[in-house]
């Protein structure tokens, strides 16, 4: 499998449409295929001008280091010379803040990333699960263990993201003591 133009579409404008629900800051969205290559990126009116590099260095330093940017923030503070010296070779940045969040296939495999930007990181990332969740796809993080690569119910978890910050950075971590949302 591999995320298409239509993916990317759909995702973007769940994304938008997501923070439009929850009264956002402008936003902008990048799809990347799972090399870091753009696929789409789209910003609403009155976003700063900087959004498709702080989009494209969420969703593509999640991918290079195969961890969410939620993640590469926690790293960060536990290994700040790492993280700045590789945001440094690293070929469109690395922002070590919630919202860049990398896309698996059926098989746990990364097939693209998407990074969001414009309001708080946290509602930046819950904005980029909803657009994933419209496309059908799944998130690595998302998955109840790393071992079992059954489907986490995606559409649950983005309800109690928006009820629970806690939740979320397990979620995406992979941190697999998640609390139990049901």
């Amino acid at each position: 499998m591999r995320l298409t133009l239509g993916h990317a579409n759909t995702i973007i404008a769940a994304a938008l449409a997501e923070g439009a629900r929850l009264a956002l800051a402008p936003l902008g969205v990048a799809v990347t295929d799972a090399g870091g290559h753009l696929i789409a990126f789209q910003r609403q009116d009155r976003s700063s001008t900087a959004r498709p590099q702080i989009a494209m260095a969420k969703a593509c330093g999640a991918l290079a280091l195969g961890v969410s940017s939620r993640r590469i923030g926690e790293m960060a503070a536990e290994r700040p010379a790492f993280v700045t010296m590789f945001g440094q070779i690293a070929p469109q940045g690395v922002l070590p803040a919630a919202g860049g969040v990398i896309v698996v296939d059926e098989d746990g495999y990364a097939i693209g990333a998407v990074g969001v930007t414009g309001d708080t990181s946290d509602n930046d990332e819950l904005c980029a699960l909803a657009g994933i969740k419209a496309a059908g796809l799944v998130v690595k993080g998302c998955l109840a263990h790393p071992a079992n690569r059954t489907r986490f119910n995606l559409s649950a978890l983005v309800t109690t993201l928006t009820e629970d910050s806690a939740i979320a950075a397990a979620a995406i971590t992979g941190d697999s003591r998640m609390p139990n949302s049901g």
